[in-house]
């Protein structure tokens, strides 16, 4: 897995084009000026940045990613639980839920999610 690192920004942009792509870049930037408040200029100075990344591509005025969100997610998941949880998903776990309320139904499937896991590694 290769190290992709993106701002808030950044990310909240990404979103936009991975629940929409592949997107013509001016319905982009009218997405993006309506959802994120961005002038064009801002659009397609970040849309540039994160082409010359390799994480999207603008290619005949269609923008489409390069890099799926669930890689995305991972890379920060695995950031946030080093920094604040010393690597610990249990830790993570149980700060979470001391503050987060989930129903009877999310903790079954994360039960399931855990359980599977178990049964895999065996």
């Amino acid at each position: 897995m290769r190290d992709i690192k993106l701002s808030d920004s950044e990310m909240k942009f990404m979103n936009l084009i991975w629940d929409n792509a592949p997107i013509n870049s001016t319905e982009l930037v009218k997405l993006v000026e309506a959802s994120l408040g961005w002038k064009k200029s801002t659009t397609y100075t970040v849309l540039k940045r994160l082409s010359q990344r390799d994480i999207l591509k603008n290619e005949n005025a269609i923008v489409s990613y390069l890099v799926q969100r669930e890689e995305v997610q991972q890379i920060k998941g695995d950031e946030i639980l080093g920094k604040m949880y010393n690597g610990s998903i249990k830790l993570f776990l149980a700060s979470f839920l001391n503050k987060e309320k989930i129903s009877k139904e999310e903790a079954k499937e994360l039960a399931n999610m855990i359980e599977e896991y178990i049964e895999k590694d065996e």
